[in-house]
C-alpha cells in the first residue's frame, strides 16, 4: 500500500478498475429490472414517476422518494440503481411490482372474490349506489345494518354463479384489496371464541380478470 501511494498513476489506475467493475455490476442490476410497456414508446427520458394506460382507463404513481432511475426504452420500463447494497436492492423489485400491476390493472382489472360464511343467521348483502356500496345485515342475529362503501374506482357486485359470493373488481390493485379488507372488518366476531364462531366475509380467490 505505501509502494501505491508513492505511484498516484498506479492509484489512479486502481480506483478506476474498481469503479468500472462496480458500475458494470449495478448496471447488470438495473438492466435485470425490466417491465413490459403496453403503450410501446421509443423514448429514452428519465422520468421520476410512472403512469399506465389501458382500455380501463389510466393508473399513476410516485416514485420520487426513491433512489432509483425510472426511464422508457423500446417499449420497456427500466429501473436503474447506482451503489446500492443488498437492503436497497430489494427497492428495484417492489418498484418494478408496483410498475407491472399499473400494466396490468389498466389492461385486465384485479378482481377479489369474497364468500358470505354462516352457521345459523345468513348473512344478507345488499348493493346500493350502483355497486359503490354493499350492507349487510343480520350477521350473527345483530340488528345493526354494517355499511361498507367501496373506495375510489371500485365496484362491487354479487356473483351470478354462486351463491352467497361477492365480486370486488377494480383497476387499482391497493384499493380493490383494501376495498376487500373494509368487508372482511366490518364482520369481525367480538366477545365469543373465533374458533367456534367463524361467520363473516372471507376472501376465497384474487387474482387479474383473464380475458
Amino acid at each position: 500500500l505505501a509502494q501505491g501511494l508513492r505511484d498516484p498513476l498506479r492509484v489512479a489506475a486502481c480506483l478506476a478498475a474498481g469503479l468500472r467493475k462496480r458500475c458494470l455490476r449495478d448496471e447488470d442490476v438495473g438492466a435485470g429490472g425490466v417491465d413490459q410497456d403496453p403503450e410501446g414508446g421509443q423514448d429514452q427520458h428519465q422520468v421520476e414517476d410512472r403512469r399506465g394506460d389501458g382500455k380501463h382507463g389510466t393508473l399513476k404513481r410516485d416514485f420520487k422518494h426513491l433512489p432509483i432511475e425510472l426511464y422508457r426504452c423500446s417499449g420497456e420500463v427500466r429501473a436503474k440503481m447506482y451503489f446500492a447494497k443488498s437492503k436497497q436492492l430489494s427497492m428495484l423489485r417492489t418498484v418494478c411490482s408496483h410498475i407491472n400491476n399499473l400494466f396490468e390493472g389498466v389492461e385486465k382489472k384485479f378482481q377479489y372474490k369474497m364468500r358470505l360464511v354462516y352457521a345459523h343467521f345468513p348473512i344478507n348483502a345488499t348493493i346500493t349506489n350502483g355497486g359503490a356500496t354493499v350492507e349487510l345485515r343480520n350477521f350473527l342475529g345483530e340488528k345493526r345494518v354494517r355499511v361498507v362503501n367501496m373506495l375510489p374506482g371500485v365496484r362491487v357486485e354479487k356473483s351470478s354463479s354462486t351463491k352467497d359470493e361477492l365480486v370486488i373488481t377494480g383497476t387499482d390493485i391497493d384499493l380493490t384489496s383494501r376495498s376487500a379488507a373494509l368487508i372482511r372488518q366490518s364482520c369481525l366476531v367480538k366477545h365469543k371464541d373465533i374458533r367456534k364462531f367463524l361467520d363473516g366475509v372471507y376472501v376465497s380467490e384474487h387474482g387479474v380478470i383473464e380475458d
